[in-house]
Parts: structure tokens; sequence; C-alpha cells
């Protein structure tokens, strides 16, 4: 009887051309279309022709309205509500931190990778990673790269060509096979209206990339409803029968995980961590065991991956905040809020660097974390993976009252430790150094920029430097003896090359594995600047080695291979391109590696196998 007097109060209420249209609205509708038109969004429908015009593309809206309305945590009453609150904390200048005084937080440092201090958490994490769980976010595509594509098909390296989700998957596949037999490390992957066809496709045609298509979970998030003015009018598109709608952030990886009900399996499958990790930073699980071990070591809930960070780099910080009413939170401070905050709360100089490291006091966020899976789960239950929003609206004028272009709220993923501000949540970092993070996210104008102002390039062709740096540092720390690196330009952008060396996660996926696979005996290992080497399967066995040219093998488990060879050849030159080049990979980096002349082995059989 109530719900009948509510919907007649409802259907009151409508503007005439919704009322006309009442035939046309099915009864799941009307509850929140009458919801919308009391929350001041009347306009959405005051358009709507007499029935028999248009009632398709009225219908199809109305599958709109409620697909958005279910993906919205709070409903789409409650996305304007939201935008209302925030929006006017924007136009009256309202800090969000101006309650807070930041810190240095607490965390551990374990330096670089292949140091004691790495490897002694690298072998404890090793120990907890059967309990683990994996999420990626994979939301963009590569526009801002100059790739068409989505960043997920884009390589790492063009000396192997794997993109960024074969390596995660070989990854994933490797450090699980450490932990026993029977152990499946679950991979979630969030992907976007832009990203998901195209990423489901890709595992599909590399039949998951060696994981078993039971373990790997793809969730899509749904885009949010793009706002007209500081009242909160959402935005038609030109047709009149669609709402016009922009990407949430990643931070709605929360919302989606508590809706899947995975969380709740996987603790009753025993799982202890979750670790979340981005779309193109290629060395990641690198850190990854050495973090789980600081988090089992240092009994984090959340742990932040960090770096080390440079002032005014477009990199968040790491910062403790202090409330004035008491309670503090360890969190992610972007790196437009870090200064402002910094000059008001005793630090008149801002985001300036520490004399005495060249870097900032505040670690560098770099959005790869760990969290404590049970208490994780208990804030789902809380918050509903809720996140802290905010919204940025490009202003006409100083009265705030119009916008350049429609705006919508936002969420980040590492927003997620203010949602634990007066729990007992243990928060901290754990900061390595630069060697395992290597994103891709700047195209190489943009890159050359920033290794002007002092920070690092980010760019497809710098990610591809540090890999060779990071491989190579780590075989000479193992003894090997590698030709020291040289200065090369290309884009702009200058980066010190050495030697193209490139291993699977399959021969190597931690540094136990690189000290059981190398010669640690002197001078047994020898590779020239302008060598390349790829190493691609679990059985390789480096007993000797002198190279000068190309040397790839690859092996299937099972392949038994010694190396016991000196080689020599013209393979794997680098050879620069024309700015016009057509192939999009090799045009973000300037140059294109030949491997014609290259030594190649391709063991495709199991068995007991020697390159000499």
């Amino acid at each position: 009887e109530g719900s009948s007097f509510e919907l007649l109060f409802a259907l009151m209420s409508w503007p005439p051309a919704l009322e006309a249209n009442r035939s046309v609205i099915p009864d799941d509708a009307v509850k929140l279309v009458s919801d919308l038109v009391f929350a001041g969004q009347s306009h959405l429908f005051q358009s709507w022709p007499a029935p028999g015009a248009d009632d398709d593309k009225k219908r199809h809206f109305l599958l709109q309205l409620q697909a958005l309305d279910t993906a919205y945590p709070t409903g789409l009453v409650g996305y304007v509500s939201n935008a209302r609150k925030l929006l006017q904390e924007n136009k009256s200048g309202v800090n969000p931190l101006a309650d807070f005084t930041p810190s240095v937080p607490v965390g551990t440092s374990i330096g670089d990778y292949g140091c004691p201090a790495f490897v002694e958490m690298e072998e404890r994490g090793l120990q907890e990673i059967g309990k683990a769980v994996v999420v990626l976010v994979a939301g963009g595509l590569g526009e801002r790269l100059g790739y068409s594509g989505i960043k997920l098909e884009l390589p790492l390296s063009l000396v192997d060509n794997k993109c960024f989700l074969q390596i995660y998957s070989e990854s994933v596949a490797a450090l699980q096979a450490k932990a026993g037999m029977d152990i499946r490390i679950p991979f979630v992957i969030m992907t976007s209206d832009d990203t998901d066809s195209r990423t489901r496709a890709l595992l599909a045609e590399n039949k998951f990339f060696g994981l078993e298509e039971t373990q790997v979970h793809v969730l899509k998030q749904e885009k949010v409803p793009t706002i007209a003015d500081s009242e909160g009018s959402l935005v038609l598109d030109p047709s009149g029968y669609q709402l016009q709608t922009k990407p949430h952030g990643h931070g709605d990886v929360h919302a989606l995980l508590h809706q899947s009900g995975l969380v709740p399996r996987w603790l009753d499958d025993g799982k202890k961590w979750v670790v979340f990790i981005q779309d193109t930073n290629g060395l990641v699980f690198r850190a990854v065991p050495a973090a789980l071990g600081a988090s089992d070591a240092q009994d984090f809930d959340v742990n932040s991956m960090s770096v080390p960070r440079a002032a005014k780099d477009a990199v968040g910080a790491i910062c403790q905040l202090t409330h004035k009413g008491g309670g503090s939170i360890t969190c992610n401070v972007e790196y437009n809020q870090l200064d402002p905050l910094l000059r008001s709360s005793g630090f008149p100089d801002g985001d300036v660097n520490d004399p005495a490291t060249g870097k900032s006091i505040f670690p560098g966020n770099i959005n790869q974390l760990v969290f404590k899976l049970h208490p994780y789960n208990e804030t789902l239950q809380r918050t509903r993976g809720v996140i802290a929003e905010f919204c940025n609206p490009k202003y006409t004028d100083a009265t705030k009252t119009k916008f350049k272009t429609p705006t919508r709220l936002e969420c980040m993923m590492q927003d997620y430790p203010k949602a634990l501000l007066g729990t007992s949540g243990k928060v901290g970092f754990t900061q390595m150094n630069a060697g395992c993070y290597c994103p891709v996210k700047n195209d190489p104008a943009s890159a050359v920029a920033q290794v002007a102002k002092g920070c690092l390039p980010n760019s497809a062709l710098g990610a591809e430097a540090v890999l060779f740096q990071s491989n190579c540092n780590l075989l000479r720390a193992m003894g090997a003896d590698i030709e020291v690196g040289a200065d090369k330009e290309w884009l702009g952008l200058v980066r010190t090359w050495e030697a193209r060396v490139v291993w699977s996660p399959s021969w190597a996926s931690c540094n136990a594995d690189v000290a059981a696979k190398l010669s640690r005996k002197a001078g047994s290992v020898k590779i020239s600047q302008r060598s390349t080497l790829v190493l691609d399967g679990p059985e390789i066995v480096v007993e000797s080695l002198t190279l000068d040219g190309a040397l790839i093998i690859k092996a299937v488990p099972g392949a038994k291979v010694v190396v016991r060879a000196s080689v020599s050849n013209d393979g794997g030159q680098l050879l620069a391109l024309p700015a016009d080049h057509p192939d999009e990979i090799e045009r973000m980096r300037g140059f294109r590696i030949d491997l014609t002349g290259a030594q190649q082995h391709n063991f495709s059989q199991p068995g007991n196998f020697v390159v000499g």
C-alpha cells in the first residue's frame, strides 16, 4: 500500500512530457526516473516527444540510466549528491587537506634489486607468494604515447617483443610455480569500455599466456555521467537520448572487487594478500616478492611500493597526515597538492629536494600496492568499495558558476588508505631504487621535457633503457663481466644504453633464480655493450659465455639447455628511423633492432641440449 502511494506521488511530480510517456517507461524504471526528477534532473526528459515517436531511443536511454545506477555504489542520485557537495567545496575554495599536517611516514627501504636487504625481503615474500592475488588496473589506451591500441598490447622491449599482458601473465605463472604444483594465483584485470573487448581477445588469442582460464577474472568498470554545472545537472549527448559519460578513475577497482564477491572467496581459499599493479610497469614483478616480504615483516595492512622522488616530479608522494582533531593516515598526496600543503605546514620552501640526497624527503608513489586481504575485505564490507572522490572543473570565469566543458567525479586506487582514518589499520611503504620502476606513460616529446626538469622520462624508450640497465647490473652483481654502457640519443632523449639483455619470467623471477642459472666463476660470462642476449625458458643454464653480437635462446619446459659458447656476429644492431616511420611501436622509440645475423636456438621439445 505504501509503495502504491509512493509511486502515485512520484508520478504526480513528473513534468508533462515525461508524464505523457508513462506507457513507454517499464515499471522497473519508474522509481529511478522519479528519483532523478526529485534530484533536479527533469531536464533529461523535458524534450521527449509524444509516445510513438522515438520510443526505442527512450527505452534504450532508460536502460543506460539503469546500468549507470547499478554500477555506481550509491546510485545515480547518490552520484548527483556527491557531485553537488564536492563542487560546492571546490567553488568555496575548501582545501581537503587543510586540517592535516604532513610528515615522513613509517616505512622500510630495501635499496637496489639484488642488494642484501632486497634479497632478504624477497626470500621472505616468496614464502607468501602462494597466498597472494594479483589485480591489474588496465583501463587505458595508448593515445598519449602515440599508439592507437590498448597499452597492454605494447612491448616492454623490442628485443623479445613480449607485450605487458604477456609479461604479467608469465610472471604470475612463474611465481605460482614456486609456491607449489597445486597453487593458483588469481589474476584480476580491470578493464574499461575502451579496453575490455581487446583485452579479452588478447587473452583468448594467446591461450591466456599459459595461465588457466579459470584463474583469470576480467572486471569491466563503467563510466560515470558528466556534469554541466555546480548544481550537478547531468549532461545529455547531442542525440538527446544518452548521458554523456567519462572514466571515473582506477579507484573503481575496489567497488568492482566488492561487487564481484571474489574477495570472500579468496579468503575461504586461504589467500592472505592482494597486490595491485598498473598496466605499463614491466619490471613491477621484480618488486612484488620483496614488497610482500616487507608487508609480512612489518605487519602492514597497506604497503605502498615506492621509489626515491625528485621534488616537483609529476609523481605523488607518500606522506603521513596527522589530523588536528587527532588520528593520522599514511597515504598518497598528489604532486600538485604537495607543495601548497608543505608551505602551509612548516615547510616554507615547499616541495624541494633534500641537499643531502638530492631527492625529496617523501617517497614517490608508484601506484603498486600490497593489501592484507582480511582487513581489506572488512573495509570493503563497510564502505562497499567507495573511495574518496574529487572533482576538477574548469570554470569559465571567477564566479565559478559555469564550466568550460562538462566535468565528472573521479577516484584513485591509491586513495584507499583514506578509508582507514580512525581505524587501527597499519599503513606503510617499502622504498626500493628505480630499477623496479619503469612505467610507460609519456610520449617522446613529454619524456624529453620531464628529463629537462630532472625527472624520469617514463616513456617507451626510457623504460627499455631501464630494463637493460637493471638486467646488466644484476648480472654484474652475480660476477658477469659486462662492458660499461654508453650514452645514446634517440628522439632527443639521452639514455645510458647497456647490452640488450632480456630474460623471461620463467628463466628468472627472483634473484635466486639468476644465481642458480648463471655461472659465478670469474671470467666465465663476458658480454660487450653492443650485444643482445635473450634467455627464454625455465631450464637454461649459462656455464660460460663470451658474447659480442646477438644470441637468442628459447626453450620449452623440459628442454634442459647448457650454454658453453663464444658468439660473435653482427646481430642486434640499433637502426635509426625517420619521423614518419609507419610502425607505431618502433616510432615511439626512434629505432628498431635488426636481429638479422643473430645466432638463434629454439628448443621446442624436451631433452638435453648444449649451445656451444
